[in-house]
């Protein structure tokens, strides 16, 4: 078997895209390396985990990333494919040895960078015009590239003809999760994701006043931003369970009547077309409980075209209040929504298609 080398300097060794979907579906072919910061050695499924001695701060770790290349030149693979951007240089150190090089863009790093609360404010334009010139320069080199919505394919196809979509669609082995309990005493709408301001949790909290739900809320949590939610004046209709794991997510999705995906209009989603990267509405949909998202291009034909919930602009509070308020007072509409929104992930919104793009394209340059 070929050996195939995976490189996070950020993510952890069980990211859900990079472990549990790309490293698990290339492990059917191929011999599957994994190298990820300040972890353990072992074998998971196949894939040979590699750990990296890595500083926590931002730029200090800029600095340490020669261990990332050292044993990256250890695994000695056909194939490697780097998941963040400070590894770009590496790729290209090791392109000069002949090896094959994939770079997997999570995010739209040029506008993301104007949605970083700790830059100052000046230095926003001039980086992200610096580090899309470092990009173009970069990456035209590169044997692929790949990413998770149209919108940053399609301006990476600009750079190198050789990009493909690979998205963020369920793994049908989760489709254990529970189906939504309809009859659960307590009217719950949920989220368990990150409390931060891109998801909105302020005006969440705003749209409480109009309903009678409590918000069960779980996830990381942004400490000045979580500050200001506990003074908000509805707080007391939160209940949050701090950080948890998979299992402990199926539970919070067995036990609301809504799932709520209100991401706000930035650059890094493409503003009002927004973005397939973002994996919670699937998994609302998957649990089989219907969601109140944001109303950008590709969710409403999503969400809205298969009747598995409501899309309305997350800044309007009475909207979103009134579309939670749409399946609690409706029950019968709520299961059928739920039920439509499971039956969608089955046939089309699944990572096996997704698989295929990926093995396809390793193909493509090992054989």
């Amino acid at each position: 078997m070929k050996k195939v080398c995976h490189v996070t300097s950020v993510h952890s060794s069980k990211d859900d895209r990079i472990f549990h979907k790309e490293c698990l579906s290339l492990a059917k072919e191929y011999e599957v390396y994994l190298i990820a910061p300040n972890v353990s050695e072992e074998v998971d499924g196949d894939v040979h985990i590699l750990g990296v001695p890595l500083p926590e701060g931002r730029f200090s770790k800029l600095f340490a990333l020669g261990a990332v290349y050292r044993k990256a030149l250890e695994v000695d693979a056909s194939v490697y494919h780097f998941h963040d951007p400070e590894l770009m240089f590496i790729g290209l150190k090791l392109k000069r040895k002949g090896k094959k090089i994939i770079f997997d863009s999570h995010e739209d790093v040029p506008q993301q960078i104007f949605t970083k609360e700790y830059l100052p404010s000046w230095t926003k334009k001039p980086l992200s015009l610096l580090y899309a010139a470092i990009e173009r320069c970069c990456l035209k080199h590169y044997d692929a590239l790949i990413s998770v919505t149209p919108s940053i394919v399609e301006r990476l196809e600009t750079i190198n003809s050789n990009t493909i979509m690979v998205t963020n669609y369920p793994s049908i082995r989760d489709m254990t999760v529970s189906r939504h309990n309809a009859s659960a005493d307590t009217d719950y709408v949920c989220f368990a994701g990150g409390v931060s301001q891109q998801y909105l949790h302020e005006y969440i909290l705003d749209a409480l006043r109009y309903t009678k739900v409590r918000y069960l809320l779980a996830g990381p949590a942004y400490p000045s931003y979580f500050e200001r939610l506990k003074s908000h004046e509805m707080w007391n209709r939160v209940d949050y369970i701090g950080v948890v794991g998979h299992d402990k997510v199926s539970e919070i999705y067995q036990k609301a009547k809504v799932g709520l995906v209100l991401l706000d209009y930035s650059p890094n989603v493409g503003y009002h077309r927004g973005t397939l990267g973002v994996v919670k509405m699937f998994e609302y949909m998957m649990a089989g409980i219907p969601m109140v998202a944001t109303d950008f291009d590709l969710w409403k034909e999503i969400v809205e075209g298969n009747g598995c919930g409501l899309c309305v602009d997350p800044h309007d509070v009475k909207a979103v209040a009134d579309a939670i308020n749409f399946y609690i007072d409706n029950p019968d509409k709520a299961r059928e929504a739920g039920e439509r929104g499971r039956k969608a992930v089955m046939e089309k919104y699944n990572w096996s298609k997704q698989e295929e793009t990926l093995l396809g394209l390793y193909r493509q340059l090992t054989d």
